[in-house]
């Protein structure tokens, strides 16, 4: 069973945990005798399945870490899901077509149900995009800071945006809308709520 998310209130914010802490992981005051409407109260877990949602940005724990935990300390890996729930990520060995591994990850939807004309294309649009030469690692090698997995999704993101007459997003307002929107920040495995974006 997956872990649940507590959700208190203190200092006039909403944080989302793992545990219940004993002290506010925000402003350090000892919860104990806190009021009633202070109180944790239990939520469903924030993981998914991403390989049971479709045309989704996934954010899960990088493959390097063991765990596979969303600790607040490990990297994170992106990718992007097609319709029938397989995941492309980018690696150093090139755009990886995964059917299994994504099984915990958090998931923003990138396209809304009615988009029909969208969701028609969107295999055709990941499967073109990954096959090019800007993710062959014979053409363009793998760097941590400037050619990853998050650049991988921006730029399709991006070439989505083009193809349906939009403006590109840069990294800063992709980061803002999707990105930040699943980040977990660690205070005491801590992380604040923030609802996702379409495109």
């Amino acid at each position: 069973m997956e872990q649940s998310v507590i959700r208190l209130s203190h200092c006039h914010k909403e944080i989302f945990c793992f545990s219940v802490p004993s002290e506010c992981p925000n402003c350090g005051e000892e919860l104990r005798g806190s009021r009633l409407q202070e109180a944790p109260v239990s939520l469903p877990s924030p993981f998914t399945n991403g390989h049971k949602s479709s045309c989704c940005l996934l954010v899960a724990p990088a493959h390097d870490n063991h765990d596979r935990d969303f600790g607040g300390t490990s990297d994170l890996h992106t990718g992007i899901s097609n319709t029938k729930g397989v995941v492309y990520n980018y690696t150093r060995g090139g755009v990886l077509r995964d059917l299994s591994g994504w099984e915990r990850c958090v998931s923003v939807p990138l396209v809304r149900p009615d988009m029909f004309h969208l969701l028609a294309q969107w295999d055709q649009y990941l499967d073109r995009f990954s096959d090019g030469p800007m993710w062959d690692p014979a053409w363009h090698r793998f760097d941590e800071d400037n050619h990853n997995c998050f650049s991988f999704c921006l730029q399709f993101v991006n070439s989505v945006l083009a193809a349906e007459g939009r403006d590109a997003l840069s990294r800063d307002a992709f980061t803002s809308s999707f990105i930040l929107r699943v980040r977990m920040v660690q205070v005491h495995h801590c992380t604040r709520h923030q609802r996702p974006v379409y495109l």
